[in-house]
């Protein structure tokens, strides 16, 4: 990759979320950079909806790589950059901000992304997959699965959101009582019910799900939610939102650099940031 034009030769590229403490991506991204070769540094800032605009200016800057973005800004970003990918056009979400000579491309990494962690994570292509929110994620992860054939159902607290999700990607907005949770092989929570509290759940209770089905939950802090503990008891295999994370990184991280770092770079470095329950 070209040099950046700054003085030592180094990049920078950022998080802009609300809130953003939690983020585990600087350590992912420092990890990245160190295995392959590069200066780099990469920031987790937390950015108000109203500082969006110019948060985003300041990724013109020489030097700079782009941004990830994360809740609340997926979807508010779209009107701020120069370009869109067929991808994030398509999702009407951006989690990946590419910086090119003084333009903005907007990405979206979480859908293939998810389905990566998807594949490691043994989903089954047979039975419904429901998706839990409206959001950005949630049109990732609505997309993810058209592109396999599989339509999803989606729930949300807001059916009007849910309603309008599935008008633009294709499947069915549904309220939980109308789900035929029995035949539901794959479950995703989209939604941030259950960040940073171990408590929450975007669903109570969970339904019985068709056999071998999996609860795949975006969520990774903490580690185990609550929907997660809940599937696992009744007997229903369930992972946490870190193998997703790390592979959205891992296709930012390219796209930002042109340097592939293998995925075991990303999910080491997220090992050293979370204590992950034992699995019972």
């Amino acid at each position: 990759m070209s040099s950046p034009g700054v003085p030592g030769g180094s990049w920078r590229a950022f998080l802009y979320a609300d809130p953003a403490a939690h983020s585990l991506s600087p350590q992912m991204h420092a990890a990245a950079f160190a295995a392959a070769g590069l200066a780099g540094q990469y920031e987790a800032r937390r950015v108000a909806p109203q500082d969006l605009p110019a948060a985003i200016a300041e990724l013109r800057a020489p030097g700079v790589l782009g941004a990830n973005l994360s809740l609340p800004h997926k979807e508010t970003a779209l009107l701020l950059l120069d370009d869109l990918s067929p991808a994030a056009r398509a999702i009407g979400a951006v989690n990946t901000v590419i910086h090119r000579s003084g333009r903005l491309l907007g990405e979206n990494t979480d859908a293939p992304g998810l389905l990566a962690a998807l594949d490691e994570a043994g989903a089954s292509a047979g039975g419904l997959s429901v998706v839990l929110g409206a959001g950005g994620a949630a049109r990732a992860a609505v997309y993810a699965l058209r592109s396999r054939g599989q339509a999803a159902m989606v729930v949300n607290r807001t059916p009007e959101r849910a309603a309008a999700l599935t008008r633009d990607l294709g499947g069915q907005a549904l309220n939980a009582a109308e789900v035929p949770w029995a035949q539901v092989g794959l479950l995703v929570n989209a939604s941030s019910a259950g960040l940073g509290d171990p408590h929450a759940s975007p669903l109570t209770p969970l339904p019985a799900l068709a056999p071998g089905a999996l609860v795949y939950d975006m969520v990774y802090k903490p580690t185990e939610t609550r929907l997660m503990r809940e599937a696992r008891a009744a007997g229903v295999r369930a992972e946490n939102g870190l193998g997703m994370l790390a592979h959205q990184a891992r296709l930012a991280f390219f796209a930002w650099t042109g340097a592939e770092v293998p995925a075991p770079v990303f999910l080491e470095a997220l090992a050293g940031g979370v204590q992950v329950p034992p699995r019972p």
